[in-house]
């Protein structure tokens, strides 16, 4: 039976200010990548969402950032590599000491927004969030997008490389995202995302912007916790997927 990991960002809130709806999703996904304080999150958020996870039976997953608390990690930023690696490295750790205190672990890696599209192909970035990696876990798989520096890195590295679709993020025929400054770049069409997912899933293909039919073949699937009605689009993906003779559990 085909199976397939569905993640989710999570923790994305600050100080009273809350973005995602952690809880009712957590009931959900199998994954959780959660916030490590440098685009949003803080240690009580962190230290909630763990807990919640960990009652829940979810991964919970180290997504790492630039320190740009400000903009939601979606700015362009150069970070020597050595400073990169030891930030990496920090938000893992601060993330582990509340798994921990959860009774779980945090189960693999994901870079966010700005870091993630900028190590798909940047080599020095890309390296420098697996020495990140090595740093605070040898161990820890890495999630991120097919044919990535990133991953092909962490293989070198010897690190678990995990690939990643998103259901509704328009791809190129390159198979990399869309820009978010692009029209069109995020699908926002709840049926498409669905039927997207379904696709994705069972066969490994996706309909780029330009119409044409592109190979995606990953092992976890995306839900974004930031877009309107998020809760019930996630309820209505997984409950298709398994409709259609796809199972849903965690990668790791």
């Amino acid at each position: 039976m085909t199976s397939i990991d569905l993640n989710a960002d999570l923790g994305e809130g600050f100080g009273r200010w809350q973005l995602t709806d952690d809880e009712r999703l957590l009931s959900v996904v199998t994954s959780a990548n959660v916030a490590c304080g440098f685009h949003a999150g803080d240690a009580a958020t962190m230290r909630r969402v763990c807990e919640q996870a960990a009652a829940r039976g979810v991964r919970i997953g180290a997504q790492v950032s630039y320190r740009d608390l400000a903009g939601f990690g979606r700015r362009a930023m150069d970070v020597p590599p050595a400073e990169l690696a030891a930030e990496v490295a920090y938000q893992i750790g601060a993330l582990e000491v509340f798994a921990r205190a959860a009774g779980t672990r945090v189960s693999y890696v994901k870079p966010h927004g700005a870091l993630y599209n900028r190590v798909v192909h940047d080599e020095e970035q890309a390296g420098a969030v697996v020495d990140g990696v090595l740093l605070a876990d040898a161990t820890l798989p890495v999630l991120g997008l097919p044919g990535s520096r990133l991953l092909e890195l962490a293989a070198q590295a010897g690190l678990p490389a995990v690939t990643e679709a998103f259901a509704d993020r328009a791809y190129t025929e390159q198979g990399t995202l869309v820009p978010r400054g692009q029209e069109g770049a995020v699908v926002t069409d709840p049926g498409a995302v669905v039927e997207r997912s379904v696709g994705l899933a069972r066969s490994g293909v996706v309909t780029a912007r330009s119409g044409a039919r592109i190979e995606v073949r990953a092992r976890s699937l995306c839900l974004h916790g930031d877009t309107p009605g998020a809760v019930e689009l996630a309820r209505r993906v997984r409950a298709r997927l398994e409709e259609s003779g796809v199972r849903v559990e965690a990668f790791v």
